[in-house]
């Protein structure tokens, strides 16, 4: 499973990586794990967990059983059972780790599960490199294919079994597409069996990867492995502009990233006032504006004919002090009686500005600088000058 970028010898592990086989451009670590109990020993009486937990192309991983208790490894390249035939893929998980995976993902440990045949031999890896190879290769003409059968799909990826019997198509589409001509023809095309599997956006980019708007490489791509629901109501309780251009990622749906710390603000939100908040006071209603979460500050604009009139922001206490004033039946005669923190004096923006000025620099060099002696021009000027007798008005 090594990166384009660098050359695979027999064993599979990049020769031109010497991060054996889990290098940082997306190609190797993809949805790997780390085992921190790897190195731990099994307690005395009691038998290793018999099922692994193994990778395939981009982030497809299924669990199987080893029965015939193989010495297995991170990054050992195995041949496994298969709906008809033999698969090839990587040991990514084994031990005690996998039980929380199995767990996870709702499969009990009593299931029968495929087995691990072996280690994969020179043969089975040789002909699983050359499954990727043609797996490129097709891509161009499967694509041909379906745009000469108008159907509104878009095949994103192919992968070949690890003997190269079957071929599965991962396509996306918006509607339901009729593809049964579409896989004689594949089947005529490239003689191989066809399977047609339909993935939506989110897991399409986790198949083809890519680099964020983070400078990251994409959460689905590298360790998300659950796709939530994300709604544009994330974004407000954020206080994100709603700007389709910024909150969309590269499969076109809102980021994913919008629900890491959704629960926070929620939490968070809970002990502020109301959004339609309005404050009373004796020039006129305050309406609420808006809130910023991390300072705990609501900001409020009073109602008057004067549009020039600015936000006041005040904190949450003091939000709830002027509310309870209210129920009391008492007005406070303006909001910037309860502002508890000064605006910022001006000399100070300008100290800022002057510590961030690409010149500011300039002038400690003139300081250093040394002096520059007198030309001699200039100093037999000075002595003809003093030699001059003086003039009588002088006198």
């Amino acid at each position: 499973m090594g990166c384009s970028s660098c050359s695979n010898n027999k064993s599979g592990v990049p020769n031109g990586c010497k991060s054996n086989g889990s290098c940082g451009t997306g190609g190797c670590d993809k949805m790997s794990v780390f085992d921190w109990l790897e190195n731990m020993q099994i307690p005395t009486g009691e038998k290793p967990f018999d099922i692994v937990e193994v990778r395939f192309k981009n982030d497809r991983k299924e669990y199987y059983r080893n029965s015939d208790g193989l010495s297995l490894y991170q990054t050992d390249i195995v041949a496994v059972e298969a709906a008809s035939g033999i698969d090839v893929g990587v040991v990514s998980l084994k031990g005690e780790l996998v039980k929380l995976q199995l767990s996870k993902k709702k499969i009990t440990e009593t299931r029968s599960l495929p087995a691990i045949l072996r280690k994969a031999n020179e043969e089975d890896i040789k002909t699983w490199h050359a499954g990727r190879d043609e797996e490129k290769r097709i891509m161009p003409r499967a694509r041909t294919i379906a745009i000469e059968e108008k159907l509104k799909m878009k095949i994103s990826d192919i992968e070949f079994q690890g003997d190269m019997s079957k071929a599965t198509f991962y396509y996306t589409a918006d509607q339901r597409v009729d593809f049964r001509e579409l896989i004689k023809k594949f089947s005529s095309e490239f003689k191989v069996r066809i399977e047609m599997k339909q993935i939506g956006m989110r897991q399409e980019a986790g198949k083809l990867g890519g680099i964020g708007s983070c400078g990251r490489e994409l959460c689905c791509s590298t360790w998300l492995t659950d796709f939530r629901s994300v709604n544009t109501s994330a974004a407000r309780y954020q206080q994100l502009s709603l700007n389709p251009q910024k909150l969309a990622g590269q499969c076109g749906k809102l980021k994913c990233c919008l629900n890491f710390e959704l629960d926070a603000y929620m939490e968070l939100m809970k002990t502020f006032p109301k959004p339609n908040t309005t404050l009373q006071t004796e020039g006129g209603k305050a309406r609420h504006m808006k809130t910023d979460v991390f300072s705990q500050t609501m900001w409020f604009s009073v109602e008057s004919k004067d549009r020039n009139n600015d936000f006041i922001g005040l904190s949450v206490d003091r939000v709830k002090e002027i509310i309870e004033m209210n129920k009391a039946g008492k007005k406070p005669v303006s909001l910037k009686e309860f502002v508890d923190f000064e605006p910022v004096e001006e000399e100070k923006y300008a100290a800022v500005d002057a510590q961030d000025s690409l010149t500011r620099f300039d002038d400690n060099f003139k300081k250093k600088k040394k002096k520059r002696k007198p030309n001699n021009k200039n100093r037999n000027n000075r002595n003809k000058n003093s030699q001059k007798p003086k003039s009588n008005d002088a006198k």
